[in-house]
């Protein structure tokens, strides 16, 4: 009795850990996928931002020529200091792409070893 048991305990084990395996890798892939997701939305709203800020700058230029041009110097100040803020912005969205693509790169290669560790488990089953 005592070894059927152990047998029975050992048999369970060895056919529970494979299935608990199986079980847990679609969801790392699903994971997986909603990084990507939430990556590639990130980096698209950062270029939307970086081009609003780049539109900022053009704008924010002409308007300061026409203030030198009629010789308004405070108002020229003030626009030099919105261009300077508007390029520290640029600079920040250009960082934050760079963490993005960094993460998106990194998700991808996730995704890709999640879908090539789940071929190689189901080959290996008889």
């Amino acid at each position: 009795m005592r070894n059927r048991t152990i047998i029975s305990a050992v048999l369970a084990l060895a056919l529970g850990i494979p299935a608990v395996a199986t079980a847990q890798q679609p969801r790392d892939t699903a994971r997986d996928r909603h990084e990507v997701r939430r990556d590639r939305r990130d980096l698209r709203h950062d270029r939307r931002d970086a081009r609003s800020d780049r539109r900022d700058v053009r704008q924010d230029v002409h308007e300061r020529r026409q203030d030198v041009r009629e010789g308004d110097t405070t108002a020229a100040r003030q626009e030099t200091r919105d261009i300077r803020q508007d390029r520290r912005d640029i600079r920040k969205d250009r960082r934050d792409r760079r963490g993005d693509r960094r993460d998106l790169r990194r998700d991808r290669r996730d995704q890709r070893q999640d879908r090539h560790d789940s071929t190689s488990t189901t080959t290996k089953q008889p």
